[in-house]
């Protein structure tokens, strides 16, 4: 294992940062907040033509079949740029198709992806808003055509843009993933509101929603160990965005603390703030060593690769949280400022410090890991 990256990684960082300094820029990004779809269909476009919707896909299927490295790079440059879009959601929902989809489903739903043609999401979280793929209570019942999906699902990123939803449910058998359409009927979406506008979420209501039996995604009653092995490459690359925000924030602090002044000085002379600094970019090269270790043993499946995963969420949590506090406190006033672009990256880790298991939930899988 080498932390540092190679050519071709830097490469694909350096032209990532490039594309997205000048597709996404704060106010892109502001633009973007007043869209009903929430993304720009152009730079999604553009994105799938530069290989990255593909950039872990197989080769059959227009992919680059590189692994959770070289997202976590992508993903923490988006993250650095509060980048809206269905990116990840997409990503990870076709690398469930590729674990566990048939021959049929691979070809319905992997080269679309990659060209941008398709999107795709999961839907992991039921009502009682419990990680674990155990709790989940949405059930599948047998019916003549195949299967009846009767459930509430709340906080599906992207619903509402996807063009099929990935749904874990309770089967006879056990937990099954179904591929469903999101036009299909009884299913309902309803918007939730967050506090990061950049970040589109909804409720999914299935109310005896049909499916055929060749929207089994794998087989019936085998879907929990690929659930949790999702929710582990979630967490990672979640990590890897709150990491790119949580930069982004320093970077600011950095700036301003060189600028601003005060007392016929800039701040960043004083030692108060350079204390600060100094401990807001321990912060983030801590949580670079976490997600880039967590996303190597994800690519190795070494065998701590889900301790490795629940380390870096939990601790790039609570530092991107801490990072971003400090950022503002670094700025004074116009730090809260709506015009002031800081509370985009402030907004953006916090909106993710929530998804695929927050810090408590991941520290309570470290224990269980740890003490087994």
């Amino acid at each position: 294992m080498d932390f540092a990256f190679s050519p071709d990684q830097q490469l694909l960082k350096n032209s990532a940062r490039a594309f997205l300094d000048e597709h996404m820029t704060p106010a892109a990004v502001r633009l973007l907040w007043d869209d009903p779809r929430g993304e720009s269909e152009a730079t999604w476009k553009e994105m799938a033509q530069l290989g990255w919707l593909g950039l872990s896909l197989p080769e059959a299927y227009g992919g680059s079949a590189l692994g959770m490295v070289e997202s976590a790079i992508l993903l923490e440059e988006m993250g650095r740029a509060a980048c809206p879009g269905p990116y990840f959601p997409t990503v990870l929902a076709a690398r469930a198709i590729e674990e566990a989809g048939s021959d049929a489903q691979k070809k319905r739903w992997l080269s679309p992806i990659a060209t941008g043609d398709a999107r795709a999401t999961i839907a992991f979280l039921d009502a009682d808003l419990d990680w674990r793929p155990d709790a989940i209570q949405t059930r599948a019942e047998t019916t003549a055509g195949g299967w009846a999906l009767s459930g509430r699902k709340q906080f599906v990123p992207w619903a509402h843009v996807a063009s099929v939803l990935l749904v874990p449910a309770k089967t006879p058998d056990g937990l099954t993933l179904f591929l469903v359409d999101p036009g299909a009927a009884g299913l309902t979406l309803e918007p939730a509101q967050m506090m990061d506008p950049a970040t589109r979420l909804a409720s999914v209501t299935l109310e005896g929603t049909p499916v055929t039996g060749a929207a089994v995604l794998g087989k019936p009653g085998q879907a929990g160990p690929l659930l949790k092995a999702l929710l582990s490459r979630g967490a990672v690359g979640a990590a890897a965005e709150m990491l790119g925000a949580a930069r982004r924030c320093l970077d600011m602090a950095v700036g301003y603390a060189k600028v601003r002044e005060q007392f016929g000085q800039p701040i960043g002379s004083f030692q108060a703030i350079r204390h600060k600094c100094a401990e807001m970019l321990l912060e983030v090269e801590n949580s670079h060593a976490a997600v880039y270790y967590a996303a190597w043993a994800l690519d190795a499946k070494a065998e701590d690769h889900d301790l490795a995963a629940s380390v870096a969420k939990a601790y790039v949590g609570d530092a991107a949280r801490r990072v971003c506090g400090e950022a503002i406190q670094v700025h004074g006033g116009i730090g809260f400022t709506w015009e002031y672009d800081l509370h985009l990256y402030v907004k953006r880790a916090k909106a993710l410090e929530a998804m695929y298991g927050d810090a408590d939930y991941h520290r309570e899988l470290i224990v269980r890991r740890v003490a087994a």
